[in-house]
């Protein structure tokens, strides 16, 4: 087996199209509803609906990496990671360090896909863990 790939982890593959299903829905909710979500989120429209459609692509490339029948680590490394970085960037912007603050229920969205991402970067890390330890 090349170095760069891992046996077929099932923990690790439904973390990935969980995530990727995750994104796709949520992708899709705000590049449809920006409009209405910008003023009771307290964020800008273009944002929301620049996140979601950053995030269709990234679906699609986590649902790819999950269908792999063995996964390259490296990618799987770089999702959680990316994910890592997705979630400080989110507590950021709840804090208000990227202009002003969310509105408390902006806040409460920010805060609720953040800890889904937080989830989906432990899951990852746990399955790719585990997949490793059986290569």
């Amino acid at each position: 087996m090349p170095p760069n790939t891992l046996p077929n982890p099932s923990l690790l593959h439904m973390a990935l199209l969980a995530d990727a299903a995750g994104c796709a829905v949520s992708g899709l909710a705000l590049v449809a509803t920006a409009g209405a979500l910008a003023a009771p989120f307290g964020l800008p429209e273009a944002l929301l609906r620049g996140v979601g459609l950053g995030l269709l692509p990234w679906a699609a490339g986590i649902a790819w990496l999950g269908l792999q029948p063995m996964p390259s680590r490296r990618f799987v490394l770089a999702v959680v990671v990316l994910n890592a970085i997705w979630v400080l960037d989110s507590l950021l912007l709840a804090a208000g360090a990227f202009g002003p603050a969310p509105t408390p229920l902006g806040n409460a969205a920010i805060l609720a896909q953040a800890a889904l991402g937080g989830g989906f970067a432990a899951l990852q890390w746990l399955g790719l863990r585990r997949a490793e330890s059986f290569a």
